[in-house]
């Protein structure tokens, strides 16, 4: 049998909670790379209501690459989100109007820039990433985690806010991983692979 169609919505046939994620995505500032699939415990469309403060007029972009898996409940927090913090008040008087419209005059919310997320990254339940964090390739990111830094490719990171844990390999398994970038192969050469790379990688 051939490896699945990235086109395909549903990749796994009577599981319509489980995705290919590009292939339901509306926003064109959210990228998403083939064979990244979002499995949600109700409703696959609660992945773009989970991308939160993404408003247009700022033009950040969330991208993901490909092979990602992404649990039920991540959440990322775009720019929109941010509020002054080097000010006297953090509230956001402009948006009200009014005696307050010109407040921010001159004046600009932080914006951190875009979001992005690496090749062969598990997102887990309840993960919550923040504005313009990077994280790396093969990353493993554990539930309820809240990430507010970049995350270096092949570690695993966990907590409030979220640390590191450990790397999962060598350094210099993960130069060559990374070198290798099997995620860029022709499927037919990753279908001819998927045993490797379902075991343990050697020095």
């Amino acid at each position: 049998m051939p490896a699945p169609d990235p086109q395909l919505t549903y990749p796994l046939p009577g599981h319509e909670k489980l995705v290919f994620l590009k292939n339901i995505i509306k926003n064109p500032n959210i990228i998403v790379g083939d064979y990244t699939y979002y499995d949600d415990f109700e409703d696959p469309e609660n992945f773009e209501r989970n991308v939160r403060y993404h408003f247009d007029f700022i033009g950040d972009q969330l991208i993901i690459g490909k092979f990602c898996m992404i649990a039920s409940g991540v959440s990322f927090i775009m720019n929109g989100g941010n509020h002054l913090t080097e000010a006297v008040s953090a509230y956001p008087f402009a948006i009200f109007g009014g005696d307050w419209g010109e407040a921010m005059d001159g004046k600009t919310y932080p914006n951190k820039g875009n979001t992005v997320v690496g090749n062969d990254v598990w997102l887990g339940h309840g993960a919550t990433i923040m504005p313009g964090v990077t994280i790396g390739d093969g990353a493993i990111i554990a539930t309820n985690a809240m990430v507010v830094k970049d995350v270096p490719p092949y570690t695993i990171v966990g907590g409030n806010p979220a640390r590191v844990i450990q790397k999962r390999f060598s350094d210099t398994i993960i130069e060559k991983l990374l070198a290798a970038r099997w995620w860029d192969l022709p499927v037919e050469e990753i279908s001819a692979r998927v045993s490797e790379l379902t075991t343990p990688p050697v020095e």
